[in-house]
């Protein structure tokens, strides 16, 4: 019988104990979701806003009807209450009240006279049954909100989508977004990463690899620049050369909720959204100023850290606005600190140091109560240092990366339940590689200095309304149009010229419709809710002409316990600017460089490398299905099964990823010409904008073994499935609440190069993502303490060249938590946080390598070399 990993047991024995939580049924479900105590965090502003948060955090359904909160500000709620509690505090001096219709929703209305409450009327009713009676007869409306995946005001998708809220954030220890979505298990943690080795000398592609030293969502697997990542729904710059975004230069100080829709979604954002989308959303309001700091550090050495923060904010009349301002410094991991890693040449780095400096400030004003006005803005610096070797030269790079947003829009409320949109981004991130490459023999250095420079501009006017009323609800669209334009320019400042800069302008329309055909009202048996939705956009660029991308949905829910949602669409992703424009180079080395054997004494091959001008969009088909089971009676528990399913055809690929196995691997063979006429190896030197000689001997046309041809090209076709689970469930526990939460992946990816190639499998391989992750643990909060135990697992990776299998990975993280809230003495307003990761100190699982003094052993896309880390911060609010 095969034995099962130690890792696995725990990941399967924590997914056994979130399942047994949900046989705790309570008997009164209404005084359950009244008494269940919940951490709140809903800063001062407007109240139609304030709600809609606590909606969200208390996971109830508030119905508001939009006038009854017009011109009304909320007060702060921040704490940890019952949902009564938080709403008598937010309602205060308002002139409403509230009630609860059943256990999950509640509808806010005006608030009694004085008078109300204590006369009978002798033909009727008492005022509160008079009350209750107009309540259930009034038509209300869910206060609209913003849901990533749907344009439509407070819309649902039709496909799963992960939220993770403020509060979930320091519950779990997360200091900034990309610690947050490296956890996340539908994401993969290769591509543009600060763990991921630099100078791609492991084989794992130009795509993965640190450059900017950020962190960019990657979900499925298929490619940071094939998941759209947004602040408040607008596109940030693309950064460095692999147009990856980088989420980690959001404060997380300021973020309100990051929500991920890890399906096809070009249709509603167009192109990138292919694996899906991320969307940051800020927190609207701030009152007070908060400062922070925390220190940490490795327990295997290095990654000591430093980091001081200062938030601050206020709320006025019709508008409020926060800012934020972010230092972190952070020691390089050097290979010698790690004994898995110590026979790499010195100085080598497992991690880069970095320098960290990032600003944020966001400000909504209402001109009367039609109109608001917003402003986005964000500027992040980064300076890194990471070193490493390769067979006789020595790297060291100390790259800075800048990255700017400027985000204004204006907002218009229009009769009829209509709004109009207009918004324009401008989007800047400069990279600028400064790299010393030094031959260690002979002392000759060569000196890089290239900025990837990326510019963005976009422009969009929307609007949403009421088209007419169908029985469930009334029929909503959006739609809008709008135009976007990207640069990208190689800039040597050794020479001081362009290398190559490419440009493309966008226009775009697009149209979403959703059509409830059936709403609770109706008491339709069998069917309490059913709404078909559907999308189409058209882009059309300058580069390769137009796409357009459909996408329709289905929601039905027989009962208010479970919700059936299906969608079926299209997505596509322009080819990079990099990948066009990228200057064709060729190369002469030894075969040994890429895996040949067995040659002949003085042996060469020649590379072709470079972008192509002829590149077409990559255009996938993406279908998903998912059931989420929500019981009324269980007001704590919410789980989701999904399943899905990518055809992603075209795929823009450097054919040959693992160069060391170009000449070893039987799938790179259709780009490799292993019998190489003077005259081919000819026209691949005249295409070439330069030509490299690293043999130490003149170039001999009758010495070259073979050609390798390793430019980009639409070559490659993916198929991508799987099914994701997650759940969380709530309950009492002694006299605090424990959550239980968690979410696993299990994901089947294959590869086909080329059409007439063999198809050959990607997930569960080196430098891909493993079969199956998940993350697992609790929570218990009391008043301001709260206490985190989370378990995170990787299934392993297998070698190619061995065939081996690697062991998996599993962690476990924990964090303390202690808020003092509001008090008379200098202790008001504190807040303590003490988080480990790692608690026990894992080293990741190696392979073997053909280098080992130049590649580190570990697969460094999946797993961490941070071993233990231990940090400590401490805030104050005034």
């Amino acid at each position: 019988m095969r034995t099962v990993g130690r890792g696995k047991l725990i990941a399967v024995a924590i997914a056994v104990a979130l399942a047994m939580g949900t046989v705790f049924i309570s008997q009164d479900a209404r005084a359950q979701a009244q008494a269940e105590v919940r951490s709140y965090d809903i800063p001062a502003g407007k109240l139609s806003e304030s709600l809609k948060q606590l909606g969200m955090q208390s996971r109830l359904q508030l119905l508001v009807p939009p006038e009854l909160t017009r011109g009304l500000r909320g007060r702060p709620v921040s704490g940890a209450y019952t949902v009564t509690q938080a709403l008598d505090q937010l309602l205060a001096n308002s002139g409403l009240s509230y009630e609860f219709v059943n256990a999950g929703t509640v509808v806010i209305k005006k608030a009694p006279g004085p008078a109300s409450d204590k006369t009978k009327s002798p033909n009727g009713p008492t005022g509160k049954a008079k009350e209750k009676a107009a309540a259930e007869s009034e038509t209300t409306t869910l206060a609209a909100m913003t849901v990533t995946g749907t344009r439509i005001r407070g819309g649902s998708t039709p496909s799963p989508v992960i939220t993770i809220g403020s509060e979930q954030i320091r519950q779990e220890g997360f200091t900034d977004l990309g610690e947050l979505i490296r956890s996340v298990p539908q994401n993969f943690s290769g591509g543009q990463n600060p763990g991921v080795l630099s100078g791609n000398l492991a084989g794992a592609g130009n795509a993965n690899q640190n450059l900017t030293g950020g962190s960019s969502l990657n979900l499925r697997g298929l490619g940071a620049d094939a998941t759209l990542t947004l602040l408040n729904g607008r596109r940030m710059a693309y950064g460095g050369f692999t147009q990856a975004v980088d989420i980690s230069a959001i404060p997380v100080e300021a973020v309100n909720r990051i929500e991920i829709v890890a399906d096809g979604a070009s249709a509603i954002y167009g192109s990138d959204a292919v694996g899906g989308v991320g969307n940051v959303i800020l927190k609207r309001d701030f009152d007070g100023v908060t400062v922070g700091t925390r220190f940490g550090k490795a327990a295997q050495g290095g990654l000591a850290s430093r980091d001081y923060d200062v938030t601050a904010g206020t709320t006025w009349g019709g508008g409020g606005l926060i800012a934020t301002y972010k230092y972190a410094s952070i020691d390089p991991i050097y290979s010698s600190r790690r004994s898995y890693t110590e026979r790499l040449v010195d100085p080598s780095t497992l991690y880069p140091g970095s320098d960290l400096r990032s600003g944020l400030f966001s400000a909504h004003q209402s001109l009367g109560d039609s109109v608001e006005l917003h402003l986005d803005a964000l500027r992040t610096t980064r300076h890194q240092l990471h070193m490493y070797n390769y067979r006789g030269t020595s790297s060291r790079a100390t790259p800075d990366t800048t990255t700017t947003l400027v985000s204004p829009s204006l907002e218009v409320w229009l009769p009829g339940d209509w709004s109009l949109s207009l918004g324009t981004t401008f989007g800047k991130s400069e990279h600028n590689e400064h790299r010393r490459q030094t031959v260690i023999t002979t002392g000759a250095a060569i000196v890089t200095d290239t900025c990837y420079c990326n510019d963005s501009r976009g422009y969009e006017l929307g609007a949403e309304g009421p088209l007419f009323p169908l029985p469930g609800g009334d029929v909503r669209l959006a739609t809008g149009i709008g135009y976007r334009e990207n640069d990208f320019r190689d800039v040597d400042h050794v020479t001081t010229a362009s290398t190559f800069r490419g440009h493309e302008g966008v226009r775009f329309a697009y149209a979403e419709f959703n059509l409830p055909l059936i709403g609770p009202d109706q008491q339709v048996r069998g069917a309490q809710r059913l709404d078909l939705t559907a999308a189409v956009r058209g882009e059309n660029y300058s580069t390769f002409g137009g796409v357009t991308t459909p996408k329709l949905g289905v929601l039905y829910g027989p009962n208010a316990d479970f919700t059936l949602k299906a969608s079926w669409g299209k997505s596509f992703k322009a080819p990079t600017l990099f990948e066009r424009n990228y200057a064709q180079n060729a190369y002469l080395f030894f075969p040994s460089s890429f895996g040949g054997t067995r040659y002949p004494v003085g042996s060469t091959v020649l590379v072709l490398d470079g972008g192509n001008r002829n590149l077409q969009p990559e255009r996938a088909t993406t279908r998903s299905v998912s059931l989420a089971f929500h019981p009324e009676a269980m007001r704590g528990l919410e789980a989701e099964l999904s399943w899905f399913h990518i055809d992603y055809r075209d795929r823009v690929i450097q054919p040959i990823a693992n160069a060391s196995q170009a000449l070893s691997n039987a799938i790179y063979a259709p780009f490799v010409n292993t019998a190489p006429t003077s005259q081919a190896q000819a026209d691949v030197i005249a295409s070439a904008a330069r030509f490299y000689n690293f043999v130490g001997a003149p170039y001999d046309p009758g010495k070259v073994a073979a050609i390798i041809y390793t430019q980009y090209a639409n070559t490659a076709r993916q198929r991508i499935q799987g099914v994701d689970l997650s759940g969380s469930y709530q309950f009492e526990l002694g006299q605090g609440a424990l959550t239980l939460r968690g979410s696993a992946s299990w994901l089947d990816s294959t590869q086909q190069t080329v059409s007439t190639g063999p198809t050959f499998a990607l997930s569960g391989m080196l430098f891909n993502p493993p079969k199956l992750s998940s993350r697992f643990g609790a929570v218990w909060q009391r008043g301001g303490f709260s206490t985190s135990l989370f378990a995170n697992y990787r299934g392993g990776v297998t070698n190619r060249v061995d065939n081996v299998k690697s062991a998996s990975f599993t962690t476990v993280d924990a964090a303390l938590r202690y808020a003092t809230g509001k008090r008379d003495d200098i202790w008001s307003g504190m807040e303590l946080a003490l988080s480990m990761d790692n608690v026990f100190d894992r080293d990741p699982p190696l392979y073997r390598v053909a280098a080992p003094l130049y590649v580190a052993s570990y697969d460094s896309t999946n797993y961490s070399a941070i071993g233990r880390f231990l940090s400590l911060s401490v805030s104050k609010h005034w």
